[in-house]
C-alpha cells in the first residue's frame, strides 16, 4: 500500500493542489489485481463484478437502496442475509424474507437519522462470521469508512463500494481524506476492479484522467486468488451504466 497520507494537519485545512508525483502515487496504489469475477445483480446499473469467493458470506451489507434491489435479491438467493439502509425511501424495491431495512442514513456518527456502519452491524449480525459490503450512500462513504474499526472492516470478505467526488481529488483536504480511506481499506484489502460510472464526466487530476465516481470492488487479502495485474478494462462481464455513452476505465488506473 503506497498511497501517499499527509500527517500535516494543516491540509485538512488549506486547499492545497495535489501534485502530479501524488496523484500518480494515488491512482498508481489502486491498480486492480486480477482474479476470477462474477457478476451480480442486473445487466445494467446497480450490477457489480465481485471476486468467486462469495460461498460461505453470511450476511450483506448494503447501505443505499435505489430503485432496483436486484443485487441484494442475489444476495438473498445465495443464501446471505441482506441489511439495508437509506432514509430517503420507505423500503426496498422488493420484499424477501431475507431482507431487514431500516429507515437511517449511514455515517460516521449515531443519532436519530444516522447510524455507523459499527453500530449497524452490532445490532444485526454480531459474531465473526464473514459479511459483505456493498455501498452507494453519495459521498457518505468517506466520513463512513473513516469511522469504522479495521475489526468490522476484516468482517467483510468482499466489498463493493462507489466513490464520489473524484474530481475533488485535485487539492486538500479532500485528497487527505480520500488518501486516508483508501489506506485504511488497503491495509486488509487488495483491489480487483475499478468501473467507472459514465453517469458522471472524466476530469483531468493533476495531469491523470479521473471519472468523477467509480465502483470498486475490494476482496480481503486473504481471500485473493492473485493471477498477477488486471489488465483488460473494460472486464469482459462489464455493462455501462448508460448504453448511450461507453467510458473505459482511463490507463492511468490500472497496470497497463
Amino acid at each position: 500500500m503506497d498511497i501517499e497520507t499527509t500527517n500535516r494537519p494543516a491540509a485538512l485545512l488549506e486547499n492545497r493542489p495535489t501534485s502530479p508525483d501524488q496523484m500518480r502515487a494515488f491512482a498508481t496504489a489502486l491498480h486492480p489485481r486480477r482474479t476470477d469475477l462474477v457478476r451480480i445483480g442486473p445487466a445494467d446499473d446497480g450490477g457489480y463484478l465481485l471476486p468467486d469467493v462469495l460461498e460461505g458470506i453470511e450476511a450483506c451489507f448494503s447501505p443505499g437502496v435505489g430503485t432496483s434491489s436486484d443485487f441484494e435479491l442475489a444476495c438473498a438467493e445465495r443464501g446471505m442475509q441482506v441489511f439495508l439502509a437509506d432514509a430517503t425511501v420507505d423500503g426496498p424495491a422488493v420484499d424477501h424474507p431475507a431482507f431487514h431495512f431500516i429507515p437511517k442514513f449511514i455515517g460516521g456518527y449515531d443519532d436519530d437519522t444516522t447510524i455507523s456502519l459499527d453500530s449497524w452491524a452490532a445490532s444485526c449480525w454480531p459474531g465473526t462470521g464473514d459479511l459483505l459490503l456493498q455501498m452507494d450512500i453519495e459521498g457518505a462513504e468517506y466520513a463512513s469508512l473513516l469511522a469504522a474499526t479495521p475489526a468490522l472492516l476484516r468482517r467483510f470478505r468482499v466489498m463493493v463500494v462507489e466513490f464520489h467526488l473524484l474530481g475533488q481529488l485535485a487539492a486538500d483536504p479532500f485528497f487527505a481524506i480520500a488518501a486516508s480511506v483508501f489506506a485504511k481499506l488497503l491495509a486488509d484489502h487488495a483491489v480487483v476492479h475499478i468501473h467507472p460510472n459514465n453517469f458522471c464526466d472524466v476530469v483531468e487530476v493533476a495531469g491523470v484522467p479521473t471519472p468523477h465516481v467509480m465502483e470498486f470492488t475490494f476482496v480481503r487479502r486473504d481471500q485473493l486468488v492473485d493471477l498477477g495485474w488486471a489488465t483488460q478494462f473494460p472486464h469482459p462481464l462489464d455493462i455501462d451504466n448508460d448504453p448511450s455513452r461507453p467510458l473505459a476505465l482511463p490507463e492511468l488506473w490500472f497496470h497497463g
